[in-house]
């Protein structure tokens, strides 16, 4: 089978977008990054993604102030890459409706709690940690799930457990669940490309 051809959204940092680019340099990922979006014009992701030589683009209510036309300039420039599956790697956006049409159940998102618990709206960053130690859990996590039109609210495909420790504090478990989310959203990646999780793709061979 051909590499899957994926589409990253990313707002910040980046590194769960790096975790996806140094897995399919290494021959781990059977899939290659076609292309890298970000709201953000100074997010590092950009940068990562430029250092990879991936095609990268800011597109955001800055460069499309109206919502609509936002929507359809994130998907045309998806289509134009050939993307099969997109992947929202620490995207702080809504995306809009005609891109979760055009790639509805295909869409995956990656978490760092055990969802439903610790999602919504504003719950992302250290504002998860946190509240994962406030609530006294003994145990958080990883969720990947397929993205809806609400916040952390799709179907849960993958989930990872990760321990809270006595002494942490927001930032050592935050640690500690980044590291975890990078693996498992490669292995969940991979799993797409090789059929073992099936998003309904239609997969064309060498």
């Amino acid at each position: 089978m051909k590499p899957l051809r994926l589409g990253c959204l990313a707002s910040h940092g980046g590194t769960n977008l790096q975790a996806v680019i140094d897995a399919s340099n290494s021959g781990r990922l059977h899939a290659e990054v076609a292309v890298v979006i970000s709201n953000n014009s100074t997010a590092p992701a950009l940068r990562r993604a430029r250092n990879a030589g991936i095609p990268s683009f800011h597109l955001s209510g800055v460069t499309h102030p109206d919502a609509g036309s936002l929507d359809r300039a994130i998907l045309h420039t998806l289509r134009e890459h050939g993307v099969e599956v997109v992947v929202l790697a620490g995207y702080m956006k809504m995306l809009g409706p005609a891109v979760l049409s055009r790639y509805e159940g295909r869409v995956l998102n990656v978490h760092p709690a055990l969802l439903p618990k610790f999602g919504g709206r504003g719950m992302y960053g250290l504002r998860v940690h946190e509240a994962v130690l406030a609530a006294g859990e003994t145990v958080t996590g990883v969720t990947v799930h397929v993205v809806d039109a609400e916040y952390d609210h799709g179907p849960v495909v993958v989930q990872a457990e990760a321990p809270v420790l006595a002494n942490d504090t927001a930032e050592s478990l935050g640690a500690r669940v980044l590291e975890r989310e990078h693996q498992l959203l490669v292995e969940t990646l991979q799993r797409v490309a090789t059929g073992n999780i099936d998003l309904g793709l239609p997969r064309n061979p060498c």
